[in-house]
């Protein structure tokens, strides 16, 4: 044992021995990634009063998509695609939330949900079946895809503003991105805003969500949300922000489910915040004969 913590020793004092001495070194040229051009400032608190006020004044949202949905399987290196679909969703605030694709071409129904916040019923006419249940997972299933709940949909679509009894902490961070086209290097100065809540008659603090925001224009890039044991449930990215004439709002959107293995990218056609839903417009009644399955 003496033997080898002299080794170590030695190399210790070898390695700036060798930088001192001048002798058996190179200089290479390492890439440097080019700055931003603009680069804005704001406090913890302005980050959230941000927020908050953007979540306050949005009371409902109507947005025309194209739906491409992913199944991956990291472990084998494989992905199925599946066929992108015309899609409209319906947010009404506190929970209402429509999502109605169409198939391409003939324009048919091929799926249409709905969710009041409590319960949902996600209908498939080509198979003839619905499916049916609470928007909390009771009864995990082992098909990991009948424990998807429409709530996640929803809270990756906003991004809602903090509650009261949370906690939050805020730190400068930065990313080094490659442009492949144009062969250079780009950093990306961010702020991590980290939202946490005490567990029920404890001290600890479990994560709720996390907001990453680029200072180029302080708008959310990246958004991850855990469930109540702390697994990180979904995340999502927010790309190319463009203002539709009632708000800001990014033009893809990507959604990952680690835990299902699944992703859903959502391009974005046309946005309108704020206009008025009706009840109806979040009523879904299966055509008579298709069958009903209840998941738990």
């Amino acid at each position: 044992m003496k033997l080898i913590h002299r080794h170590l020793a030695a190399t210790a004092l070898l390695f700036p021995l060798l930088l001192l001495s001048g002798c058996m070194w190179s200089t290479r040229k390492l890439p440097v990634p080019k700055a931003p051009l603009i680069e804005q400032s704001a406090a913890p608190a302005e980050l959230v009063r941000q927020l908050n006020q953007r979540w306050k004044a949005l009371q409902s949202l109507t947005a025309t998509v194209e739906i491409q949905a992913s199944v991956l399987k990291p472990k084998q290196g494989v992905a199925t695609d599946y066929t992108a679909i015309r899609g409209i969703i319906l947010i009404r605030k506190p929970e209402m939330l429509r999502v109605l694709g169409r198939v391409p071409v003939v324009g048919t129904r091929a799926f249409d949900m709905v969710s009041d916040g409590k319960n949902f019923t996600l209908w498939i006419p080509s198979k003839n079946i619905a499916f049916k249940g609470s928007n909390t997972v009771k009864k995990k299933s082992a098909n990991q895809l009948e424990n998807l709940r429409p709530g996640f949909f929803l809270d990756a679509l906003v991004v809602r503003g903090l509650e009261p009894d949370d906690w939050y902490g805020v730190v400068a961070d930065s990313e080094t991105v490659e442009d492949a086209a144009r062969k250079h290097l780009f950093t990306v100065p961010e702020y991590v805003l980290s939202i946490s809540r005490h567990k029920p008659d404890s001290r600890e603090l479990t994560p709720e969500r996390v907001v990453t925001f680029n200072r180029d224009d302080l708008l959310p890039s990246q958004q991850d949300l855990y469930d109540s044991d702390g697994n990180l449930e979904t995340q999502v990215f927010y790309y190319a922000y463009k203002d539709f004439g009632t708000g800001m709002y990014p033009t893809k959107v990507v959604i990952k489910r680690p835990l299902e293995d699944i992703q859903i990218v959502l391009t974005v056609g046309k946005v309108v915040e704020n206009q008025t839903l009706s009840d109806g417009q979040f009523v879904l009644e299966p055509t008579e004969g298709t069958k009903i399955q209840n998941l738990e």
